[in-house]
């Protein structure tokens, strides 16, 4: 089960433990001095350590164990015995880093459960190191998806300042991402390692949300029962981030200011104040300008939350990110039934470059999980769409306007298929159509072309236009609601064909 170094200069005691360790499952390297073990450590690495202090004598054999073992990678839960049992010995122990210590004589049913206990304190902290890995994988920077120069501001502004204590106000629209971003500057600062603690402020009543945010004390309301620790003193030493600062209350705003103002925070119900050690991040979706206008929103407070401001763009101000966006949501997602990796269609993607998306990115992530489900074939196509997109893209042809979807970017030889997840590693993708990439932009590579660009990018055009022809059985009405062009240009495109060269 687990690698157990034991030292104790008893024999006997060697022996038995050594014994009772081997029918439990452990795998037990035994000595009985201190020399012998301290090159044992480096040679086994164990899980576990167990040592007398008072080895060969002398106490300080059994400390440089305790140190050696700590200072392993990863270092060993160290289990210290000792005849003596003073409380002077016990405690030096422990601050040296012992995860417990047992007094001689000791049953070998507690040093059984001692170590049992070690290895399950040993599991839950590679557990929890493991995870703060991967969050802050999770969170770094590349992982904010965004290509176009807004998006770059913002990426060279987290950057500047995430390792700041600066207290930072998130701006952006509902479904722009302010909380990633938010988790992004904690986990790429000094204080990772610390609470990270999101509070949506408009999610509790006034009184509820002032005693999650700073605490009581028994007895001070009704249902207090117990005394509790506000989310600024569970977040010290980390972040607190107050989303939706908006809509906090005047007396809110109040005690937060003070807390801004002064690191401290009072308990409802106590006079004395805690020193707390916070950064503080808030967001909003609301003009708080406006606000103060209105005389909803302390001036004073906005001064002290604007620090620095990250302005977040809608996601229809950043079209040319839709597809980098689409790519990362389907990033190895499969069909439910065959396996496949999910493919989207071309005409697919147009309609979710050209829509306006007011729930932002958020409401993008919805639609690829809707799409991706109730798609046949692992393929994307625009009826699986939400009908909601489908309606305003109508609306739009219907009316007659030239929208996003006629001045979209086409990419030339763009097929009518094409695999994300080959797109986002920078891989040609390929079809039966021929060959295509994600309309980002780029120029095609160099030395690809084999006929002029005007008849390669004509020939690609036609294509286009046919197969929205046959998406919509021939009806060249139907077909420029569809691309988003008048029906005069749609017979002027076709026409163009039976023109001599």
């Amino acid at each position: 089960m687990a690698r157990v170094l034991l030292v104790d200069d008893e024999l006997t005691m060697v022996q038995m433990v050594t014994e009772m360790l081997r029918m439990a499952g452990h795998e037990v390297f035994p000595f009985t001095n201190s020399r012998d073990a301290i090159a044992g450590l480096e040679a086994h690495t164990p899980e576990v350590v167990i040592t007398d202090l008072y080895l060969d004598k002398t106490q300080a054999h059994g400390l440089e164990i305790l140190q050696r073992a700590r200072n392993l990678t990863p270092p060993a839960s160290v289990i210290v015995i000792t005849a003596f049992g003073s409380i002077e010995t016990a405690v030096e122990a422990m601050k040296s880093g012992a995860y417990d210590y047992l007094e001689k004589p000791f049953k070998l049913d507690e040093l059984n459960l001692c170590v049992q206990r070690a290895l399950s304190y040993n599991e839950a902290i590679s557990e929890n190191h493991y995870l703060r890995k991967q969050l802050k994988k999770k969170y770094q920077f590349s992982q904010l998806i965004g290509t176009s120069t807004k998006m770059g501001d913002v990426f060279k502004m987290i950057e500047r300042v995430a390792n700041t204590d600066s207290t930072i106000l998130i701006l952006g629209e509902s479904g722009t991402g302010k909380e990633l971003v938010a988790r992004a500057l904690h986990f790429n600062s000094r204080r990772q390692a610390a609470p990270f603690i999101p509070v949506n402020c408009s999610a509790l009543p006034e009184n509820l949300l002032e005693s999650e945010l700073f605490g009581h004390r028994r007895g001070s309301f009704t249902g207090a029962i117990n005394d509790k620790k506000g989310l600024f003193q569970e977040a010290d030493g980390g972040t607190i981030f107050l989303d939706e600062i908006g809509s906090m209350s005047p007396m809110l705003q109040s005690r937060l200011l003070r807390v801004l103002q002064e690191r401290e925070v009072r308990r409802v119900g106590e006079n004395t104040p805690t020193y707390i050690n916070v950064r503080v991040l808030a967001a909003t979706n609301e003009p708080l300008e406006e606000k103060i206008k209105a005389g909803t929103f302390r001036e004073d407070l906005y001064y002290r939350l604007n620090v620095i401001a990250i302005n977040l763009p809608s996601l229809r101000e950043r079209r040319d990110d839709i597809p980098l966006l689409v790519a990362h949501f389907l990033r190895d997602k499969q069909d439910s039934r065959t396996g496949k990796p999910l493919q989207i269609t071309r005409q697919a993607m147009e309609a979710l470059c050209a829509h306006a998306w007011p729930g932002n990115v958020r409401e993008l992530e919805n639609a690829i999980e809707r799409a991706g489900t109730l798609c046949e074939d692992a393929v994307i196509q625009l009826g699986d769409l939400p009908p909601s997109l489908l309606r305003n893209l109508a609306g739009k042809g219907q009316a007659g306007a030239t929208g996003d979807i006629a001045t979209l970017p086409i990419s030339p030889g763009a097929a009518a298929l094409f695999p994300l997840h080959q797109a986002r590693e920078g891989k040609p993708t390929t079809s039966a159509g021929g060959a295509g990439a994600l309309p980002t932009g780029a120029p095609p590579t160099a030395g690809t072309a084999e006929v002029p660009l005007k008849d390669f990018l004509r020939e690609q055009e036609l294509v286009y236009l046919n197969r929205a022809l046959a998406q919509t059985g021939g009806d060249k009405e139907k077909a420029a609601i569809v691309l988003g062009i008048s029906l005069a240009t749609l017979y002027r495109k076709l026409s163009e064909d039976e023109r001599p060269g």
